[in-house]
């Protein structure tokens, strides 16, 4: 599963621009797959089947994009403006190493000299506006054979294990999910399920909408990376979540309250199948479950994910063990539903 996820993140998928993601996605689930889609988003569906057909259709999502950046200009001296595609913290950008579109062109974020900042500006974090990305063009000739306006650009995607078990990476939001689905591909199923891998949910959870009224699902399990805010100077009662504290099991996020049976039936298998868990402790963030419960006349949703530290960010960091215990979670839920004595 670690393998899986390494190669995930490597890939890059912002969001629109999903392809190199969906591709390896689609080859590691042939051979497991009962059928295979896509729509004109371009999200994947996946359907197995698995040891009983439940009375409700079961859908499990994980989305397929990252944050990153979109070129919105280039200068006369080849540098490149740019602007951000989902939620990303500006002070995250400066120095950063970037790489462009689909041949992955190396670049970096700069920003003008300190040497020439005012007093005024000093302290002060840059506007997105006023940063740009520096690919080694000495004109907009020579850029503009390399990349064009409305091109994808991505974080670095080096990736690093280290301490006590932990995971460095970029986009381990949402991959984690995205290698959880497919090692539940990988396994015998409990029951029917359609796996969808969605896109755009960086940019408001557009895909899963659309997948959600095309499937008209009546159970969606979300599988995600969620915000951690265990820093030093954060109080605990301001901290979202913790990473290293368990798999997280949301009652509530900025999007949706979740299914209350599915909320209880989740936390109580966590508890018989001994595997560590935790709930959000603030309103924060967003999954897929946003579109997906209020499609159609609506669908029981709930969602499993795991605390991700700097999130929306080239650093993600993830504790390795929390991501197997995911899966260990998501198999457990879907080994109930086959029972078929639970409807929600």
């Amino acid at each position: 599963m670690l393998d899986t996820l390494k190669t995930l993140c490597y890939l890059n998928g912002v969001s629109g621009f999903e392809d190199e993601v969906r591709d390896y996605i689609l080859q590691r689930a042939l051979p497991y797959a009962d059928s295979v889609s896509t729509d004109p988003m371009g999200n994947l569906y996946v359907f197995k089947k698995g040891k009983v057909v439940t009375s409700q259709k079961i859908m499990v999502c994980a989305h397929m994009d990252e944050v990153g950046f979109i070129v919105m200009g280039i200068t006369d001296e080849g540098y490149l403006r740019f602007g951000c595609v989902g939620g990303i913290d500006r002070r995250v950008l400066i120095g950063k190493k970037v790489f462009v579109g689909e041949n992955r062109i190396p670049g970096v974020i700069a920003v003008k000299a300190i040497h020439q900042t005012t007093a005024d500006e000093e302290g002060k974090v840059p506007a997105v506006d006023d940063l740009y990305i520096d690919i080694g063009c000495c004109d907009k000739e020579s850029a503009e054979k390399i990349t064009f306006l409305g091109d994808f650009c991505s974080f670095d995607n080096n990736i690093v294990e280290f301490g006590d078990g932990w995971l460095k990476a970029k986009a381990i939001d949402d991959r984690v999910g995205c290698a959880t689905a497919l090692k539940l591909i990988e396994s015998e199923l409990p029951c029917d399920v359609t796996f969808v891998f969605s896109v755009q949910e960086e940019i408001g959870a557009r895909g899963a909408g659309v997948a959600a009224n095309r499937l008209c699902p009546d159970i969606s399990l979300v599988l995600e990376g969620t915000t951690a805010t265990d820093l030093p100077g954060i109080a605990a009662s301001k901290r979202i979540c913790t990473a290293g504290k368990g798999i997280v099991v949301p009652f509530m996020d900025g999007g949706t309250v979740y299914d209350k049976a599915m909320y209880s039936v989740i936390t109580a298998l966590a508890d018989e199948k001994r595997i560590t868990w935790q709930t959000k402790t603030r309103i924060a963030g967003g999954t897929d479950g946003y579109s997906i419960q209020r499609s159609l006349a609506g669908v029981h949703t709930a969602a499993i994910s795991c605390a991700v530290r700097n999130i929306h960010s080239p650093a993600c960091v993830l504790k390795i063990s929390e991501f197997e215990d995911m899966y260990k979670l998501s198999y457990a839920f879907l080994e109930k539903l086959a029972e078929g004595k639970q409807v929600f």
